[in-house]
């Protein structure tokens, strides 16, 4: 068994008794909670300390620094944490031993041994993450007579079916396209960006219910789906443009009401699946035409528009929430780009995605989906050269490379699950951030973020409870209670 996930299942081995600790709580005024801990330059991953009591709240002094926790103020309902299966993903993991395989499922969908997952998503045909370009029909076929999902059947379609036993016989799963086929495009090429043309969108419509029925048939249930990967992005790699008119109009008056006349007006439709930096516009435009808003689920979102160095847009992402509170938002994809081997376990890398899942879900995102739950060591496969890391990758010799991004994940995953509630939390430092939910057993699961290169002692505010925290330097923290 691989030393990380050794630690990580010998730490979290007493987890189960936390409902019990609960129950016992009920009998005594004095509470207890558990810490789990992930740190830099420590052995630290997931793992558990000592129990700390809480008493009765004293007033904090100005000068100690403390986060406040309030249970009775309860915001949206958790969704779920989780990460895509790509072509990419399935192709690295087909080379692995059985022994590693069940290792990595394990890792990443066991709710007991590993961090939990309860999403998936996948892409409808290819993507850059994988060794080629592909499509479900021949070329020129608009009748779609010829659609078959036998690339996927190869690699994909059977890691997915064995996540899905992993995660303990369900797990939601979306689906997203990247281009549709040359031959529907202005531009007659997969890549470089280009737009349906107008006499396909009916053809285009159709090949998503087409999707969905195949997959289900072969044992996969969809649960949703996104109406375009990146619609304002022309890349290398397949991709294809929607503006906000366009996305709206093909949503209104095909890709909704072709599922509808399909029998499956039950599938979730999330709009955008794009950037935060646009995402205000894309929601005011849609949401605005009554015949298009009544079939959108979700308004998605990517972490990219930060790649230029500047600071992530969460406020748009709350002036969404606040302008829909109706409309669900959950980030579609994160990944960092520019993959280098010798930054495999480079600290910044995980922070940024605490930063990004704290303050999404602060903004009032009920989930979170990471892009490529495995690549090789090249970061890859990728036909387009796109490279990126992932939170596990695959050495050449076959071996799993757990990095601090799979550890922070876990420290959400884990402790909060589906239709838990975001509740009130607030530290009274920016040196430390928080979120914090409660859970349908009624476990409390706060996650407290420390980025800084010094330690942090902090009082924890639980409603009328207080204990004292120590938070090592760049380091996670999951307290339940």
């Amino acid at each position: 068994m691989n030393k990380h996930l050794k630690k990580l299942i010998i730490a979290l081995a007493i987890t189960g008794a936390s409902s019990a600790a609960h129950a016992a709580d009920n009998a005594s005024t004095t509470k207890t909670l558990s810490v789990y801990t992930t740190a830099k330059d420590t052995n630290l991953r997931l793992s558990q300390g000592d129990s700390l009591t809480l008493q009765p709240a004293q007033q904090a002094p100005e000068t100690d620094t403390a986060i406040f926790i309030n249970p009775q103020k309860q915001y949206q309902t958790f969704m779920g944490i989780g990460g895509a299966i790509t072509d990419a993903s399935a192709e690295t993991y087909a080379k692995l031993s059985n022994k590693k395989k069940a290792e990595l499922l394990n890792a990443y969908y066991d709710k007991k041994d590993g961090i939990g997952y309860s999403l998936l998503r996948t892409t409808i045909h290819s993507s850059d993450f994988a060794s080629r370009s592909h499509t479900y029909i021949k070329e020129g076929d608009r009748t779609l007579k010829t659609f078959d999902i036998a690339p996927d059947k190869k690699h994909r379609i059977p890691m997915i079916k064995q996540a899905i036993k992993a995660a303990g016989g369900a797990i939601t799963t979306y689906a997203s396209p990247w281009s549709a086929p040359a031959f529907m495009k202005d531009t007659n090429n997969m890549l470089q960006g280009g737009k349906l043309l107008p006499e396909y969108r009916d053809a285009w419509a159709n090949y998503y219910v087409k999707f969905i029925q195949a997959y289900e048939k072969a044992g996969i249930p969809i649960w949703g789906l996104t109406v375009q990967n990146e619609p304002m992005a022309k890349q290398t790699w397949e991709s294809m443009i929607f503006t906000a008119d366009e996305e709206r109009d093909f949503l209104k008056n095909y890709l909704g009401p072709t599922l509808k006349k399909a029998g499956m007006g039950d599938k979730k439709i999330i709009v955008w699946d794009h950037n935060r930096d646009l995402i205000v516009h894309r929601a005011n435009t849609i949401m605005s035409d009554p015949e298009a808003a009544q079939y959108v689920w979700g308004i998605g979102f990517h972490w990219y528009e930060t790649w230029t160095g500047g600071k992530p847009m969460y406020n748009n992402v709350a002036e969404v929430a606040k302008a829909y509170p109706n409309v669900n938002l959950l980030l579609t994809e994160a990944t960092v780009e520019k993959f280098n081997a010798e930054r495999y376990h480079y600290w910044p890398n995980a922070e940024r995605y605490g930063d990004s899942i704290i303050n999404d879900f602060n903004a009032g995102a009920v989930a979170w989906t990471d892009w490529n739950i495995l690549l090789d060591h090249t970061g890859g496969p990728n036909h387009a050269g796109n490279f990126c890391f992932a939170p596990i990758h695959a050495d050449t010799n076959g071996e799993l490379i757990y990095t601090p991004t799979y550890y922070y994940l876990g420290h959400f995953s884990k402790f909060i699950r589906p239709d838990a509630k975001r509740v009130s939390a607030a530290a009274s430092r920016s040196s430390l951030q928080v979120t914090a939910f409660i859970n349908t057993d009624n476990t409390l699961a706060t996650v407290v973020m420390n980025s800084n290169d010094t330690p942090v002692n902090y009082r924890l505010y639980i409603g009328d409870k207080e204990t004292t925290v120590t938070i090592p330097a760049h380091a996670m923290q999951t307290l339940v209670y």
